[in-house]
C-alpha cells in the first residue's frame, strides 16, 4: 500500500480562522483560539494520521507588521512555513482583500508547490458575494485552488482534508503514528491559561503576558503544576491579580477545567504573577520563552 506524507503548512492575516482549522482537521484543541488577533505566536505542529497518510499541520502567527522584537520572531515562523511545506493554505475570509505583507503575497503567487486558497467565514456572507471573492482572488492568485469554507460551522472541512490528502506526495511517515504534536506538554499548559488571559483582560495586557510552568509533576491520578505569569510592569501585574485576587482567581479555575480537558485526568494548578521588565523586547529572554529559532 502506497503511504503518503507531507508538511501542510497554513498561513494568512490575523484571525481568518488558521487555528480553528487546524483543530478541526485534528479534533483537539492544539492552537488556542480567541477573537483577539495575535492568539498564535509560535509555528504549532499538528499531526494527523491515517493508515496510509500523515499530514503534519503547522498553524503560524497570523502575518503582521512587526512593531518590537517579539513580533520578528513571530514572522520568522511564518517565513519558515514556507521552506518545508508540500501543500500551502492560504486562508483569508469573506470580505478581505490582501495579504498585509507583499513579500509574502509573492511567494505564494510564485509557489511551485500546491496551494489551496480557502475563502473562510462564507456562513457570513451570499452566494452574490462569494462568487465576487472567488474571482477577486481567483485573479489575485492564478496558481491557487480556491475552496469556499467555514471553519466554524464545519463546511467544506471534510473536502479540504481530503484535497490535501490527494496533493500529499509518497512518504513515509515523519512522526510515530501515535503522536499528535511535536509540542511538550508544558507548552500546552502556558497556552491554556494565555488563552484565558486572553479571553478576560483588554488592551496591552494579553499581549504584554507570557507562561512559564516551572513544575509539571504527574502522578497516577493527578497532575501538579505549578505556572508563572510573567507581566512587563508592575501595574499589569496588579490587572491580573484583580481586587483580593480574584481575576487571577477565574483565570486558574477556567484553565484547570481546560486542562482537565486536555490531559483527561485531575489537576492542581498553582498560579503566580511575576515581573519581568521589557521581555519582549530582550533577546535572552525572547530564546527562553522558544521565540528564536
Amino acid at each position: 500500500m502506497n503511504h503518503k506524507a507531507g508538511f501542510v503548512n497554513i498561513i494568512g492575516n490575523p484571525n481568518v480562522g488558521k487555528s480553528t482549522l487546524m483543530n478541526a482537521f485534528i479534533g483537539e484543541k492544539l492552537s488556542i483560539i480567541t477573537s483577539k488577533a495575535q492568539t498564535t505566536r509560535h509555528r504549532i505542529l499538528g499531526i494527523v494520521n491515517g493508515d496510509d497518510f500523515q499530514m503534519v499541520l503547522s498553524d503560524t502567527p497570523g502575518i503582521i507588521k512587526p512593531a518590537y522584537e517579539m513580533q520578528e520572531s513571530m514572522m520568522d515562523f511564518v517565513k519558515s512555513a514556507f521552506d518545508d511545506a508540500d501543500v500551502l493554505i492560504y486562508m483569508v475570509e469573506i470580505g478581505e482583500k490582501e495579504l498585509k505583507d507583499e513579500a509574502f503575497f509573492n511567494r505564494i503567487t510564485n509557489s511551485t508547490i500546491p496551494v489551496l486558497l480557502l475563502l473562510n467565514k462564507i456562513d457570513k456572507s451570499d452566494q452574490d458575494q462569494l462568487e465576487a471573492q472567488v474571482q477577486l482572488w481567483a485573479a489575485k492568485v492564478p496558481n491557487a485552488e480556491i475552496m469556499a469554507v467555514s471553519a466554524l460551522e464545519g463546511f467544506g472541512v471534510r473536502e479540504v482534508f481530503d484535497r490535501i490528502i490527494e496533493s500529499l506526495p509518497e512518504s513515509p511517515p515523519f512522526y510515530p503514528k501515535d503522536q499528535l504534536t511535536d509540542k511538550p506538554e508544558r507548552f500546552f499548559v502556558n497556552e491554556i491559561i494565555r488563552e484565558k488571559i486572553l479571553m478576560h483582560y483588554k488592551k496591552e495586557i494579553p499581549y504584554a503576558v507570557e507562561i512559564d510552568t516551572e513544575e509539571f509533576f504527574e502522578e497516577d491520578d493527578i497532575i501538579r503544576m505549578r505556572s508563572v505569569i510573567m507581566v512587563e510592569r508592575e501595574t499589569q501585574k496588579g490587572i491580573i491579580i484583580g481586587h483580593k485576587g480574584s481575576a487571577l482567581k477565574r483565570v486558574g479555575v477556567e484553565a484547570r477545567k481546560d486542562l482537565e480537558k486536555f490531559f483527561g485526568k485531575q489537576v492542581h494548578l498553582e498560579l503566580y504573577v511575576k515581573v519581568n521588565k521589557n521581555w519582549r523586547s530582550n533577546q535572552r529572554q525572547l530564546k527562553r520563552f522558544g521565540y528564536n529559532q
